[in-house]
C-alpha cells in the first residue's frame, strides 16, 4: 500500500463520492453529469464536484465527446463524460504484497508445466466458495467475488476480473483457471442448466455463462 492509495479510498469516506464511483464503476461505459446526478438523486453541480474529486484522486478518468451521437454542427457542446480508471487501488493494514507472491506461483505452473493440475485445484476452489456462500445464488455469489456480473442477452457477463493483473502477463494459464473455477463454482451450486465458457470482451472477465441449451451441438 502506498500513501496514495490510502488517500483515494479515503475520499470514498463521503457517501456522495461513494455513489457517483459505484454508479459509474457499474456502467462499464462513460457516464455524463447529468445521468450521473439523476441516478444518484443529487444536483448536476454537486455531481459535477464530487466527480471531479474522484477525478483527482485517480479513482475515475474524465475525457469530453458529444453525447447526442452526432459530429459537426448540430451535435451539441462536447460533455464531460467519466468512466472508471483500470489501474487498481490496493489497500492493506499493515501491508501486504500478495500481488508478487501470486505472479511468481503463475510463472512457476508454466515452468513446470502444470496448467492441469492448477485447473483442477481452481474448479475445487470454486466449489468450496459456492458451498460456503450463503442463499446459493450464482449472481449473488460472483458479485461477492468481485466479478461484477450485468445480465445481456440472456447470458450473465463480468464486468470486472478479479485476477486483472496476472491474466495481463499469463492470459492462457489465468484464464483457464479462471474458468475452471467459475466452473466448480457451478458445481458446488448445483446449477445443471448453466455453462461458463471463454468469450472475451475488451476490459472485462473472459467468462461468461450461458444457458447450456445454447451450447449444445
Amino acid at each position: 500500500m502506498t500513501s496514495d492509495d490510502l488517500e483515494s479510498m479515503s475520499v470514498l469516506g463521503d457517501p456522495v463520492r461513494r455513489a457517483l464511483y459505484r454508479f459509474v464503476a457499474e456502467q462499464g461505459r462513460d457516464v455524463g453529469r447529468n445521468e450521473a446526478a439523476e441516478a444518484t438523486g443529487v444536483q448536476r453541480t454537486l455531481a459535477a464536484h464530487h466527480l471531479d474529486k474522484l477525478v483527482d484522486a485517480g479513482l475515475l478518468e474524465a475525457s469530453f465527446r458529444r453525447l447526442s451521437g452526432k459530429a459537426g454542427p448540430g451535435g451539441g457542446r462536447p460533455a464531460k463524460v467519466y468512466r472508471r480508471v483500470r489501474e487498481e487501488r490496493i489497500v492493506s493494514l499493515p501491508p501486504r504484497d500478495y500481488r508478487t507472491l501470486a505472479l511468481v506461483l503463475a510463472e512457476t505452473v508454466d515452468l513446470l508445466g502444470g496448467e492441469e493440475k492448477a485447473e483442477e485445484a481452481a474448479r475445487r476452489a470454486g466449489e468450496r466458495l459456492a458451498a460456503g456462500a450463503a442463499g446459493g445464488d450464482l449472481v449473488e455469489v460472483l458479485r461477492a467475488r468481485g466479478y461484477e456480473p450485468y445480465e445481456e442477452d440472456g447470458r450473465v457477463r463480468l464486468r470486472n476480473c478479479p485476477f486483472h493483473v496476472l491474466a495481463d502477463s499469463h492470459p492462457l494459464l489465468v484464464c483457464s483457471m479462471n474458468l475452471a473455477l467459475c466452473e466448480g463454482m457451478l458445481a458446488g451450486l448445483g446449477e445443471t442448466g448453466v455453462v461458463a465458457t471463454l468469450d472475451p470482451s475488451p476490459e472485462e472477465c473472459c467468462v461468461v455463462f450461458g444457458s447450456s441449451k445454447n451450447n449444445v451441438d
